[in-house]
């Protein structure tokens, strides 16, 4: 498994600083399509979070991961604005503009 966790974490290190991945997309760029929830689960493995920028990874929504694993939504959000991305007064990312 852990060289599907490579493969993860190399694509979540391509996406630009102010863009943002779906799980789905980081899936499909990884090899496959159906691995939405390994990406979850490997980003919640993150072994390291000041390199591989989890937070750029958003649901198909373009919401942030309400169990962000390094400090929950809010942290994931504020570290998403930091970057300039502007959130929707939904909550949520518009993807046309801030997917990459």
């Amino acid at each position: 498994m852990s060289g599907v966790f490579e493969r993860i974490y190399n694509v979540v290190s391509a996406i630009p600083k102010g863009k943002v991945a779906t799980y789905g997309q980081v899936a499909m760029l990884a090899g496959n399509p159906r691995w939405a929830r390994v990406v979850g689960y490997a980003l919640h493995n993150n072994p390291k979070p000041g390199v591989i920028p989890c937070h750029r990874v958003v649901n198909r929504e373009g919401r942030v991961a309400e169990a962000f694993a390094f400090g929950g939504g809010n942290r994931q959000r504020e570290l998403l604005e930091a970057e300039g991305i502007i959130f929707e007064k939904d909550g949520t990312v518009d993807l046309t503009k801030y997917g990459m």
